[in-house]
């Protein structure tokens, strides 16, 4: 898994923020310092999201000692923050279903907290692995 530092600074009268060097405009910040960097993590997976929705490449991991050789760095704790998976590009597709299995998976995704794309593409590669256990052909 790939992994940015991000640094986290705290004015004596703000909260904490949150930065980036290798994602200039990727910021975040908490209350907390433990809220600090679990918003970075969700900061840096929606900029990642956006970059790769954009078609842009995501940028090398800078070093701990590149980031550190600017001295606005020194005055900051460095932290790892993992990146999310490169995601695939998502594709619309038009697919019929019966009216009742629709509503039923309507109804199960919603329960389980799912869009019905995310619920239709996990049952697909969980009866893709499946398939795939038992030798046959995917």
């Amino acid at each position: 898994m790939t992994q940015y530092i991000a640094l986290i600074h705290k004015e004596p009268t703000s909260d904490y923020g949150v930065s980036f060097p290798d994602f200039p405009g990727c910021i975040s910040a908490g209350v907390t310092l433990d809220e600090a960097r679990a918003m970075a993590g969700e900061a840096l997976a929606l900029h990642v999201e956006g970059m790769i929705e954009d078609g842009e490449q995501l940028p090398r991991p800078s070093s701990l000692e590149e980031i550190m050789s600017d001295p606005v760095s020194r005055e900051a704790v460095a932290v790892l923050i993992d990146a999310p998976a490169e995601a695939e590009r998502s594709i619309r597709v038009n697919v019929t279903l019966p009216e009742s299995v629709l509503a039923r998976i309507d109804r199960f995704a919603s329960q389980s907290g799912h869009s019905r794309s995310g619920f239709l593409a996990k049952a697909a590669i969980r009866e893709l692995e499946r398939q795939a256990k038992a030798g046959g052909k995917t």
